[in-house]
């Protein structure tokens, strides 16, 4: 255990640094002539973003870039610090806190690193996906499953928090499939949100990596069983990171002037509801 805190701490260390490097290379760098046309391999003609570190990005995801790194910059780097304060405390609230936070820097260069068109930060992008990998595996490996379901108490709202976990993965899912199957149908093939990237990268990871395993882990919880105790609190903290940094998108693509109806109410909904199951899953923890 102490092995693991000693390194945690080093880990953390170098997060912390190479986050606030990235997310503050993406807020203030804005060199460049600005927007312009470009047209892809497919024909279409893209709104090119043309300033700062993300000017080969489209302009409306670059804008979605910026806002993410606001939420990095001034949420997850903060909470990261405390997390870790309380963790080597011996806080069990603080462990989770600390796993889900290293489930939001895991994910969120997971998509840097697939996403965002080759820049300046590449390096620091895969050293910061290699750290919040081994963190968040570190942190995982060190519960017990045998004793996870005895921290929680019996009043825990499993099923309130499994059944809003399962309704998200099935509204992403619905969405997301509704960008890609239409195309299909009539035989276009390639779905306007194509843009000039290679493929639909948040589509695919969400459909095949993050969605599935939120939907096992809420599965598990209702069965009550220890790992989805573990899994689903986990997540929970990781998605009310991640929801907050999308709300992050949504205003800076309003700020931009970019129609964001219906979801300027929606996912600022969900993120509240995220929020909220997660401090009922926290405040349901036996810190013993």
């Amino acid at each position: 255990m102490k092995t693991t805190k000693k390194s945690i701490n080093y880990i953390v260390a170098a997060i912390i640094v190479l986050a606030t490097i990235t997310s503050l290379c993406g807020i203030l760098t804005n060199t460049g002539l600005g927007e312009y046309t470009y047209t892809s391999i497919r024909g279409e003609e893209v709104t090119i973003y043309g300033k700062g570190i993300y000017q080969h990005m489209s302009a409306d995801v670059a804008v979605q870039g910026i806002g993410h790194d606001y939420v990095t910059f001034f949420i997850a780097i903060p909470l990261l610090i405390v997390s870790l304060l309380g963790y080597r405390r011996g806080s069990l609230r603080c462990k989770y806190l600390l796993t889900g936070t290293f489930g939001y820097f895991f994910v969120t260069f997971l998509f840097y690193t697939t996403m965002g068109m080759y820049n300046a930060m590449f390096l620091l992008y895969i050293s910061l996906l290699a750290l919040s990998f081994f963190g968040l595996v570190s942190m995982l490996l060190s519960f017990n499953p045998d004793a996870v379901v005895a921290k929680f108490s019996n009043r825990t709202p499993v099923g309130f928090t499994a059944g809003f976990l399962i309704f998200n993965t099935g509204t992403i899912a619905i969405l997301w499939l509704g960008i890609v199957i239409p195309p299909l149908l009539d035989s276009s093939l390639y779905p306007t949100n194509l843009q000039h990237y290679t493929t639909l990268i948040v589509q695919g990871l969400d459909l095949g990596l993050l969605l599935p395993i939120a939907f096992v882990s809420a599965v598990l919880f209702l069965r009550k069983k220890p790992l989805g105790y573990l899994f689903t609190t986990v997540y929970f903290v990781f998605l009310s990171i991640l929801m907050t940094a999308l709300t992050g998108k949504i205003i800076a693509m309003a700020v931009s002037g970019v129609n964001v109806f219906p979801a300027v109410y929606i996912i600022p909904t969900f993120n509240l509801i995220t929020i909220l199951c997660t401090f009922l899953l926290l405040r349901n923890i036996v810190n013993k």
